[in-house]
């Protein structure tokens, strides 16, 4: 978070209000308001240096810096209140009726004592929202080569080719004697020998 610093001072004074008791060695920054309701009171220890700007408010009890604490500049305090010895308040940094311990660091911009912000609301709204979760990676396939025995097929013996050359031929059956076979288109057939080969003879069936 960015702070943005506060412009010096024109003058060196500080302001006092009240019931307010300061140590001798105490240093106190220009423009600091140290003020006290009636009935209560501010006490600001010895070595106690308080930064420029910074605003003590006394109410209803007391508020004391103890010995060697240290306020940044605009540190706002209000309430009864006390910050321990050696304390470290941050600039820019809100106190409302909460005391500090001892040797204790506080960051600066902090906003401690809030009754209207409860802690576990306060750290609810200032944390980050969860992250969604990263959908899964899917599996990788692996495609690499692997080599396959392959199956012997069966092999198929061929189906057996009768022999016809070892068969012996069906004799055909002897003509019966007497019987001249006819010839169909004799005519037809001396017409067309005497046509192409005119010195053959006709066409005469052999006499059986």
């Amino acid at each position: 978070m960015y702070l943005s610093p506060l412009r010096p001072m024109s003058h060196s004074c500080f302001y006092l209000s009240g019931d307010v008791t300061i140590h001798p060695s105490a240093a106190i920054a220009p423009g600091v308001l140290l003020q006290a309701d009636p009935g209560s009171q501010v006490i600001i220890g010895a070595g106690a240096c308080i930064g420029m700007g910074s605003v003590l408010h006394a109410h209803e009890g007391i508020l004391e810096v103890e010995d060697g604490a240290n306020l940044g500049s605009g540190v706002l305090i209000v309430g009864s209140a006390k910050i321990g010895a050696n304390a470290c308040i941050g600039s820019m940094t809100t106190i409302l009726s909460v005391s500090i311990e001892s040797g204790k660091i506080v960051m600066p911009g902090s906003l401690i004592g809030d009754a209207s912000r409860p802690v576990p609301e306060l750290q609810a709204s200032e944390t980050s929202p969860p992250i969604p979760a990263s959908p899964p990676i899917p599996a990788v396939q692996d495609f690499s080569y692997q080599p396959t025995t392959p199956t012997p097929q069966p092999i198929e013996e061929p189906e057996s080719i009768p022999d016809t050359q070892s068969a012996s031929p069906t004799p055909f059956p002897d003509p019966t004697p007497g019987f001249s076979p006819q010839v169909y288109g004799q005519a037809g057939l001396n017409q067309l020998l005497s046509t192409l080969l005119p010195h053959r003879q006709p066409y005469v069936p052999p006499s059986q």
